[in-house]
């Protein structure tokens, strides 16, 4: 069993996978704490991978986005936020690249998804 600090401990001993909305919204608070962490134990780090693997799996099954493209993702995950474009400058570095991505000018690249999938809390295969 993975030693986590009482801090970031769930309300069942170990995580299970997700069957509830109540329980996504949880282990997703449990993970923001974890991430959020500048240097984080191996043990946290590990306990933070198991929630990720449950909480893609919940998404993937209860929150899928059909077929759609990248920027149409990433359109419908700022609306569901209420983010306007230059919420999203931290994440591309100006808002002429967001923009640009939102205007199909550019394409994502790997850093771009890897910061938004951090952002959204979801899989970065959402992105392809």
């Amino acid at each position: 069993m993975i030693a986590v600090p009482e801090k970031y401990a769930l309300e069942v001993s170990s995580p299970t996978p997700i069957k509830s909305e109540r329980q996504h919204e949880q282990y997703l608070s449990v993970l923001d704490k974890l991430a959020s962490k500048a240097n984080p134990t191996s043990e946290e780090e590990k306990y933070a991978e198991v929630l990720m693997t449950l909480i893609e799996a919940y998404e993937e099954e209860y929150h899928s986005i059909p077929d759609a493209s990248p920027v149409e993702v990433l359109r419908t995950l700022m609306d569901a936020n209420g983010l306007r474009q230059k919420d999203l400058v931290p994440i591309f570095g100006s808002e002429s690249i967001v923009s640009e991505v939102l205007h199909k000018k550019r394409d994502l690249n790997k850093s771009h998804i890897e910061k938004l999938s951090k952002r959204f809390h979801i899989s970065p295969a959402a992105f392809f």
